[in-house]
């Protein structure tokens, strides 16, 4: 068995890690009071490679394998949540279905600006009464003519409503399968076509830095070429795009957890008490003991789902269980970092707050903790 990352991976670490650590860091606190999505520093992150890290060269992509891209998110989210969103989202989940699925002329037209960075697309899936339950989606979609009619809503929406948003991938009911089901398909709305309406969301406990979005289709037509691969494979398009996704999510659990466990380290070395630092005492040193091997744990089990995936083998159920297990360990982390900070974990000038808040979101987008669970068991024979 081969555990060594190759000399690319191990450089793009090294290199995304410093660039992190000296654009990201050092803003993430203000973003986040802020809740303010920055353009530029998504362009920045765009400009050392971050978007578009699995897409061929052709359309201007990184052409890397997904591990590398995963160690790309982990490593923005060791810093900061909100900004591993913009980049985990803006490649599973906008880039990535159009460049699976989509044909050659909307890989040409979308990809390249997308992959630069000149531009941000969403994925439409979650509704106001449709979130694990998928198949209560309303939002319809009817041919007329030449022309697809859309009409509906979708919410949580990563992406969709900032500076950079181009459009958005919707996915809608298009008709009723043989046995009744909804057959559903997905298809691409541009920003700026008539009837489509982007909201920004605000309030949010976490990710303040993210760009989230409300989705309105009032009789939005679109050409009837807007169809992202044929009619009727929207299911099996989100399906694959949501196990591409949750490692991603993986990621940013992972990341999240190592950077929750650096800060609690550093600050149990530094804290004196009873003249000595709490780092030595067993309480706190089994606290952060527990920690490191949990991530150690968890980058494994990823790191496993990723080459699964590479290698074009089976990688869902095992995408479920990183999913799962990172997202939950950041919470376990977070909350051990916090209770060694004691009351300064309680207050904004410490990131342990942030991570403490990021990490909730992670047990429950692109499939919530339970979910998984189903998933999992199913694929275990339950």
């Amino acid at each position: 068995m081969e555990f060594d990352l190759s000399r690319e991976q191990e450089m793009l670490r090294k290199e995304v890690r410093k660039f992190a650590k000296q654009e990201i860091a050092p803003i993430a606190a203000e973003l986040d009071d802020d809740e303010r999505f920055s353009p530029e520093l998504t362009k920045k992150m765009a400009d050392i490679g971050l978007l578009g890290m699995f897409v061929s060269e052709e359309y201007d992509g990184q052409e890397m394998d997904y591990l590398s891209y995963i160690i790309g998110v982990e490593e923005i989210a060791r810093f900061d949540g909100s900004q591993a969103a913009t980049i985990a989202a803006g490649n599973s989940l906008g880039i990535g279905p159009i460049y699976y699925f989509g044909t050659e002329g909307q890989k040409k037209k979308y990809l390249p600006k997308l992959c630069r960075g000149e531009g941000l697309w969403g994925f439409g899936l979650t509704e106001p009464s449709a979130g694990s339950d998928a198949g209560s989606s309303q939002t319809t979609a009817v041919l007329e003519g030449e022309e697809w009619v859309l009409n509906g809503s979708k919410i949580f929406i990563t992406n969709a409503a900032c500076e950079l948003s181009m459009g958005v991938t919707v996915q809608a009911v298009t008709g009723t399968k043989e046995d009744g089901r909804p057959e559903y398909s997905c298809f691409l709305v541009e920003h700026g076509t008539p009837g489509f309406t982007a909201k920004p969301m605000h309030n949010k406990m976490m990710w303040r830095s993210s760009n989230t979005a409300e989705l309105y289709f009032d009789n939005v037509r679109l050409p009837k070429e807007n169809i992202l691969g044929k009619k009727g494979d929207g299911f099996h398009q989100m399906l694959q795009t949501l196990d591409g996704g949750r490692l991603s999510i993986a990621a940013m659990g992972l990341g999240g957890a190592q950077g929750a466990y650096e800060a609690g380290l550093k600050y149990a070395r530094e804290r004196v008490q009873f003249g000595q630092p709490i780092s030595k005492f067993q309480a706190v040193a089994f606290k952060l003991a527990d920690a490191a091997t949990e991530i150690e744990c968890a980058r494994n089990l990823l790191y496993k789902a990723c080459w699964l995936r590479d290698n074009h083998r089976q990688f869902a159920k095992e995408a479920a269980m990183a999913k799962l297990y990172c997202s939950e360990l950041m919470g376990r982390v977070a909350d051990q970092a916090v209770q060694i900070h004691g009351g300064y974990g309680l207050i904004k000038d410490y990131e342990v707050e942030r991570f403490y808040r990021d990490h909730k979101l992670l047990e429950i987008g692109e499939g919530t903790s339970e979910v998984q669970r189903i998933v999992i068991s199913r694929y275990i024979g339950c």
